[in-house]
């Protein structure tokens, strides 16, 4: 496998942890000072404790109905890999349905363990009622 097969690898197992309601299941995919810029600049989680909670606490609040990942642009240099995409989503949250856009980016490293999550940001995020 390719370094860039490898880290969407490590992407597609992050994303199917959550997806399928087992949100634990990404921080071993994490580096342990991962860090997740929040929408807006407006503040970092810091640690793969912190990062994996945020996943825990969604999963535990939402039924996702629809997710989409666009394009997925994976871009290596030495250890380091940057991942960035659209990403559309549907989900239920207090009896509500809602609908999610934005670009994700990640940042990995490659370890000796292999690559790892250190650094997460979603741009242009944008929160709606779900049309029916």
């Amino acid at each position: 496998m390719s370094d860039h097969d490898d880290v969407l690898a490590v992407l597609d197992a992050i994303e199917r942890a959550w997806l399928e309601g087992r949100p634990r299941q990404v921080e071993p995919h994490l580096d342990p000072d991962v860090v997740m810029v929040l929408p807006g600049f407006s503040g970092r989680v810091r640690g793969s404790d912190a990062f994996t909670a945020g996943f825990v606490e969604f999963c535990e609040a939402a039924n996702i109905v629809d997710y989409e990942r666009g394009d997925t642009d994976v871009d290596l240099a030495g250890a380091t890999a940057i991942v960035s995409y659209l990403f559309a989503m549907t989900y239920e949250r207090g009896g509500s349905n809602w609908c999610s856009t934005g670009r994700d980016v990640w940042v990995f490293t490659r370890t000796a363990e292999g690559w790892r999550a250190t650094w997460r940001l979603m741009l242009d995020l944008a929160e709606a009622p779900a049309v029916p």
